[in-house]
């Protein structure tokens, strides 16, 4: 795993933290809830496209 990668997802879940602090100060409190939801939806494409980039190595490693 890169230390790119780590850190683009720390990235994200500061964005998405300042952003929910921020609604839901503003008394926003459902589209803070998005907000979270839509920074973990991405961070969990990503953590997926990974996986399948490790298996589809895996794969070619032992000639499957």
């Amino acid at each position: 795993m890169e230390v790119d990668f780590v850190f683009r997802i720390a990235g994200i879940g500061v964005i998405v933290t300042v952003i929910a602090q921020l609604l839901t100060r503003a008394g926003r409190d459902d589209i803070a809830m998005l907000a979270t939801l839509s920074g973990l939806l991405i961070v969990l494409l990503m953590v997926v496209n990974q996986i399948s980039d490790f298996f589809t190595s895996i794969r070619s490693l032992f000639s499957l």
